[in-house]
């Protein structure tokens, strides 16, 4: 073969080429994202990325964009898909976490924003042994699980509410579960349950 004798470029060895200089340069990104790059400081009001977050008593660290909420976070970042998406604009409450036991929709919460903060789940609530919780097993017992996509929400909502006020009044219980829509329409089942929970000592 002499020297100008042209190479033979396929379309496999073009795209092996393609995904080599990809995986190069977001190697480097990764590597370089948090630090300083040839001696140059950061630019001015870049976001940290990898983060460390509080969730369910433990400390997570993990990768996370700017933009990103703490629903997709916890779904497909730390696999806690208890945590389900529903409308994804804050309106159908399947999406409920607490933030320091405070009632709160993750899909419109940016996941930066919760630093240094206690998050926690579905996967979270739990009793002292590993048993269910007193408001799921209310749950159970008044039958308000009907296709379940909403308890979760429905389950944080009211261990939330009775964190704030152990012993709330029929009405005052209607209007914490209010931010969770049930499809199925068990909306008293999910009443009476945290009514029979707030009762248990």
């Amino acid at each position: 073969m002499t020297e100008d004798t042209p190479q033979v470029v396929t379309r496999r060895t073009f795209i092996k080429g393609v995904i080599a200089a990809g995986t190069v340069a977001s190697s480097a990104a990764y590597l370089f994202r948090t630090t300083t790059l040839h001696g140059q400081p950061s630019a001015a009001g870049a976001v940290e990325r990898l983060i460390t977050l509080n969730v369910n008593g433990q400390d997570r660290r993990i990768d996370v964009m700017p933009q990103e909420t703490l629903a997709m976070t916890l779904r497909y970042k730390l696999g806690l898909t208890g945590t389900k998406l529903g409308c994804d604009h804050s309106e159908c409450g399947n999406c409920t976490v607490m933030l320091d036991d405070v009632a709160t929709y993750s899909c419109s919460t940016l996941t930066h924003a919760v630093r240094g903060r206690k998050i926690t789940t579905i996967e979270g609530i739990e009793g002292p042994n590993g048993e269910l919780h007193k408001v799921q097993k209310a749950m159970v017992e008044e039958l308000g699980p009907q296709c379940g996509f909403c308890t979760p929400g429905q389950v944080v909502s009211a261990v939330a509410l009775l964190k704030q006020n152990p012993k709330p009044t029929v009405e005052e219980a209607r209007r914490a579960m209010s931010g969770n829509i049930c499809r199925c329409g068990a909306y008293d089942h999910y009443l009476r349950a945290v009514m029979r929970a707030s009762r248990e000592a």
